[in-house]
């Protein structure tokens, strides 16, 4: 699984992004799914943990702010091949996902549309579990970026879920008692609601599961990616 920014090299082997299922692969030639997920939240709120789990490692930075600044102050792409990660249509294909980590500030459409030319697969939404302030600018903030499709492609990550397990509370439970926006939140996005385990030191167990949320959801989408409003 090699990690790396979107210039890394890919050496000698064939890849073949899939666009044409009905195609035939050449011989050494073998399937490839590239999605473009993007990591949008408040400051403080875990996307760069978020993105570590989904690639596998520690390449974006974490940590506690400093003087209320984020240490996220400008986009970020990273992406990781995961070889014969699902099977689609009985052949075996490599899942490649580039993940953009964002400021908690809003990123410009032309910068989100330079990284992501073909579009937005998959928007996670992350908000702590622990400190649910209403964060009502995060929804004007994908709407103006994506129009209102945005929730067929989104999926909510609700961070520092190991505080739920401390309380001993079940997300059903948890979603009854908070806020309005939240839980709202939650009925509205299609891909579901997702709690990640911060106390998990290994991003490649917690993010398995992860992944394949974010598989399914672009599934159902017919892996069809959200196009950029570089202009309102």
């Amino acid at each position: 699984m090699a990690l790396g920014t979107e210039h890394g090299r890919r050496g000698n082997n064939a890849f073949r992004i899939l666009s044409s299922p009905g195609r035939r692969l050449s011989e050494g030639e073998r399937n490839v799914l590239s999605l473009n997920v993007l990591l949008l939240g408040d400051r403080q709120s875990g996307r760069s943990s978020v993105g570590n789990a989904l690639i596998g490692g520690e390449a974006f930075q974490t940590g506690t702010c400093i003087s209320g600044l984020s240490l996220t102050t400008e986009l970020q792409l990273l992406r990781r091949n995961f070889q014969k990660y699902f099977r689609r249509q009985g052949a075996e294909s490599d899942l490649m996902l580039r993940v953009v980590d964002t400021p908690p500030v809003l990123p410009r459409p032309q910068s989100v549309h330079e990284l992501c030319p073909e579009g937005v697969h998959v928007l996670v939404l992350v908000v702590r579990a622990d400190l649910p302030h209403d964060n009502t600018h995060l929804e004007e903030l994908v709407e103006s970026l994506f129009g209102p499709e945005w929730r067929r492609h989104a999926l909510l990550v609700l961070t520092h879920a190991d505080h739920l397990k401390e309380a001993g509370l079940r997300l059903s439970v948890y979603l009854t008692q908070t806020s309005d926006w939240l839980r709202a939140l939650a009925e509205e996005v299609e891909g579901g609601v997702f709690l990640l385990d911060n106390s998990c030191d290994w991003p490649s167990i917690r993010g398995r599961p992860l992944r394949d949320r974010l598989l399914r959801l672009s599934a159902r989408n017919h892996h069809r990616a959200l196009t950029v409003r570089t202009e309102v």
